[in-house]
């Protein structure tokens, strides 16, 4: 039975076919940044909602480190925290990842190490640009 809220093929976004270029770039970044989907909260509703806590406390782990109360080191392992928890979730909410070049439109089913090296790359350069904002603006402690 095909379930209405799951997208009809796994591999490819819901905005994968938009035409226009905004549009198009405006899904591409809330994909990046939101792990989660609409058909991976009806599936996996515990993990999901961990998720969310998850995040929360992360953000405030960020926000935490602006205010120059947190070291690098405690910043560095709730982010790798995060990743390793945001794997499991894109593995049951969002399981595919661009094949070739990023302005590309091809998509495939990702495995666990695909999903390992997209989440991780991701987040590394996510985690360098505020490392490199706070630090900027002498708040972060190392």
């Amino acid at each position: 039975m095909i379930n209405p809220t799951m997208p009809t093929d796994p591999a490819k976004p819901r905005y994968a076919d938009h035409e226009g270029v905004i549009g198009h770039l405006a899904a591409e970044i809330w994909d990046h940044l939101w792990p989660w989907s609409r058909a991976g909260f009806q599936q996996q509703r515990a993990v999901h909602a961990a998720g969310l806590a998850i995040a929360v406390a992360a953000s405030l782990v960020w926000v935490l480190a602006a205010m120059g109360q947190l070291h690098a080191g405690a910043v560095i392992g709730w982010w790798f925290g995060w990743s390793v928890f945001e794997v499991i979730v894109r593995l049951g909410s969002k399981p595919y990842v661009k094949e070739g070049p990023w302005w590309g439109r091809r998509y495939r089913v990702a495995n666990t190490m695909d999903m390992i090296c997209y989440v991780g790359f991701k987040n590394l350069l996510i985690g360098a640009a505020l490392f490199i904002a706070l630090k900027s603006f002498g708040l972060l402690v190392l």
